[in-house]
């Protein structure tokens, strides 16, 4: 059954616990890292009862379920309608794009996102993130059935970008690590075998001011997370609670240049020209964030049977 870990603040004590209703199940065992509470207290956290949730969840700061020890793992155009939207046709993606965020970004799922005096093209990317339940030290196979032997479970991943650093530099890691561009949680949904199987049904919703700006099935994946695995488990060691942010869907503010645009750019003008106008077209956009607006995330199968909660982030000035 589908269990929902916090990581929460009270009275400048940091703990876990289950999520019954509005009240936390405090958890009597210390972890002080997500690997280490994925490693040692899954059954202790099972064991938790309702009974036992006597913490207000309203009297508490909710942290990232995500500590800062963790990798922080990302896939890039890994939704079609990405990648659509993007200019670009899903069928000829040749290569799953893998990058990484500074797990330093990592923010709780009602902190503020501070935008950097410099940055002005601050763009929302809704992902599902998952988690790892062990460590993977070497290539292994990934299918659909075995997902569940190295995956956890899954929380809400808000991949913040500053458009106006990433794309000019092409700095993927300067342009979304920047402290706060991360916010995780608010649960960390640990998911059994038959609910691994249900991931394409997550629907994946965020808003900007109580406008809908992105809305997709989990399904939507060009790259799907067994295949994500067997490829990173190739490439790199892997532990427990690391995270895998595995792409956002259509409805970002940065908005791929018609054809002839993309044309004219990329061949009539130089780099520093290209940029500026950018730039300049960028600042004309009402949909990249500012300083007040309101992002809010939700991550749930339509039946409500798996719900990773909602997160709510204000954006505010350094």
């Amino acid at each position: 059954m589908a269990l929902p870990v916090v990581r929460y603040e009270d009275s400048g004590h940091t703990g876990w616990g289950v999520l019954f209703n509005d009240r936390i199940a405090p958890l009597a065992q210390h972890a002080a890292t997500t690997g280490d509470l994925i490693e040692h207290a899954i059954p202790a956290l099972r064991a938790l009862t309702a009974a036992q949730a006597t913490l207000p969840l309203a009297g508490v700061r909710l942290l990232s379920p995500i500590t800062t020890n963790q990798q922080f793992v990302c896939q890039g155009i890994n939704y079609a309608s990405h990648v659509r939207e993007s200019g670009m046709d899903p069928a000829k993606i040749p290569f799953n794009t893998i990058f990484t965020k500074a797990s330093s970004c990592l923010a709780g799922p009602h902190d503020d996102v501070v935008r950097p005096a410099h940055v002005k093209l601050l763009d929302y990317e809704i992902e599902l993130g998952l988690v790892m339940k062990r460590s993977v030290t070497k290539a292994r196979a990934i299918t659909p059935d075995n997902l569940h032997e190295v995956l956890a479970g899954v929380t809400i991943v808000n991949d913040v970008s500053a458009r106006d650093v990433q794309l000019p530099q092409m700095q993927f890691y300067k342009g979304k690590s920047y402290r706060s561009f991360g916010p995780a949680g608010p649960v960390l949904l640990l998911l059994d075998a038959s609910e691994w199987k249900r991931w394409p049904e997550l629907r994946m919703r965020l808003t900007v001011n109580g406008q809908v700006r992105q809305e997709t099935l989990c399904g939507d994946m060009l790259f799907a997370p067994h295949q994500t695995l067997t490829e990173l488990s190739a490439l790199q060691d892997l532990h427990a609670g690391d995270l895998i942010a595995t792409g956002t869907p259509a409805g970002c503010a940065a908005k791929a240049p018609n054809k002839l645009v993309y044309f004219v750019m990329n061949h009539l003008l130089s780099p520093a020209t290209k940029w500026k106008l950018f730039i300049q077209k960028g600042l004309a956009n009402p949909l990249y964030l500012k300083p007040g607006d309101q992002m809010t995330a939700s991550i749930r199968t339509d039946d409500g049977a798996l719900d990773l909660g909602e997160q709510r982030n204000r954006i505010v000035a350094a």
